[in-house]
């Protein structure tokens, strides 16, 4: 088991920071905290970013702060979108693991302890998790490969935000571009210019909730997405980015495993 750093020297300094985006959260969000909450390895800030929420949010999210002192709420002063909340999160993140999870997820409570353990014995600067796709309560196992170099991230991301954990002692803080969407794939590809590998653990620790209708709704704007990030953020031909375009989409339809067992 992972031990907390809680000496004189790392009193200021928590071994997690958890970058929570939050908007018109206000009926997942304690849903969310208590997952990070209840997590083995306990040594970890919580930053929640309310994105300009116009639900209870930011009432639940101070409620929360209120009662533990290891979370802490900004408050966006209007709707940038998940990139800008995120990299907020991240320029006031003091923790020497930055781990991302989004309002409407939630975590296992071995998530940061097996990760953590996994990064250190395989010398990973950045890593993910295989998870959980939950829609309406039906479970399906999202599986991943063990690692993953930039060249084959471009051609099918497999790293899902959820998951997502690095280190910022070799990295520093990473942001992300400036995109509506696609905004974390973007990132783990700036990520994978400053380090070979990132490396996946085969174990799903983390739950992905998804409304019914959600995985095909608005497919023409997510593949928009992805084809400017592609030639915008990334700088690929049309050749190349209509190339890697496809295989994102023939892997994407590969992603979803189904799954026998049930999550304990």
């Amino acid at each position: 088991m992972i031990k907390d750093e809680t000496g004189p020297a790392n009193a200021r300094r928590p071994l997690v920071s958890v970058i929570m985006p939050a908007w018109r959260a206000g009926a997942l969000l304690a849903e969310a905290v208590a997952s990070v909450q209840a997590q083995t390895v306990t040594d970890w800030e919580l930053l929640i970013i309310d994105d300009a929420s116009d639900d209870d949010t930011p009432q639940v999210a101070a409620g929360l702060a209120a009662e533990d002192a290891r979370i802490s709420v900004l408050t966006q002063q209007r709707n940038d979108g998940a990139a800008e909340a995120r990299n907020r999160g991240t320029l006031a993140a003091t923790g020497r693991y930055i781990a991302f999870l989004d309002a409407d997820d939630i975590w296992l409570p071995q998530k940061l302890e097996r990760q953590i353990a996994f990064m250190t014995a395989q010398g990973a600067v950045f890593s993910y998790t295989a998870f959980w796709r939950d829609v309406a309560g039906l479970r399906s196992l999202v599986t991943i490969v063990p690692q993953v170099d930039h060249a084959q991230l471009l051609r099918g991301n497999v790293i899902g935000c959820l998951t997502a954990m690095y280190d910022t002692d070799a990295l520093g803080q990473v942001l992300a571009p400036k995109l509506r969407m696609r905004q974390d794939f973007a990132l783990w590809l700036r990520i994978l210019r400053m380090t070979p590998l990132a490396h996946g653990l085969l174990e799903p620790l983390a739950v992905n909730r998804r409304k019914p209708g959600s995985l095909s709704s608005g497919i023409r704007s997510r593949v928009g997405a992805t084809w400017k990030m592609y030639r915008q953020v990334e700088g690929l031909g049309r050749g190349a980015a209509l190339y890697c375009l496809s295989c994102h989409m023939m892997n994407r339809t590969r992603a979803i495993r189904p799954w026998r067992g049930f999550l304990g």
